[in-house]
């Protein structure tokens, strides 16, 4: 038997997309790291981010960086960045122009200034502390007032 020719559909043409997907994964950031064997004493100072997971003794100053405080990490200094992440052990007061993160497995022993704070549950945190808004950076006697309720709810938890 013979079967009438079957008509093949044509095929849509190929259109050539220009798409081009959208990256989400952002460039890495270098930062300098202070490993777990290194021992440091006296002024740190830079700028770029710092990571720190052996010991320092001294002060760090990174005003316009963030200062990371590795699990290992062990810091008997002043610290004064924009940004502050603690995840191991620090004794000194910190200066935050941005934030203060301490993590659940991270300790601060000393009195702190920052715009914003977050403290994760298991954290220890002894000290006063200080929030201040943008506008008010340099009137230190009407943050004082807003800083003693804080530094109790603070400490009722410690």
């Amino acid at each position: 038997m013979l079967y009438p020719a079957q008509k093949e559909t044509p095929k849509a043409p190929a259109i050539p997309t220009n798409y081009t997907p959208v990256k989400t994964v952002a460039p890495p950031v270098e930062q300098a790291t202070i490993g777990r064997s290194l021992v440091i004493k006296g002024e740190i100072s830079g700028s770029e981010p710092l990571f720190i997971d052996g010991r320092i003794e001294g002060s760090i100053t990174l005003t316009d960086n963030r200062v990371t405080i590795g699990r290992n990490g062990n810091v008997t200094a002043n610290i004064d960045a924009k940004e502050v992440v603690i995840m191991g052990s620090v004794k000194g007061n910190i200066h935050c122009t941005d934030r203060l993160d301490i993590r659940s497995e991270g300790s601060l022993t000393g009195d702190v200034v920052s715009q914003r704070i977050s403290v994760e549950d298991g954290a220890v945190l002894k000290g006063s502390v200080e929030v201040k808004t943008g506008d008010q950076k340099h009137e230190k006697s009407h943050t004082t007032a807003l800083a003693k309720p804080m530094a109790a709810a603070a400490g009722a938890g410690a």
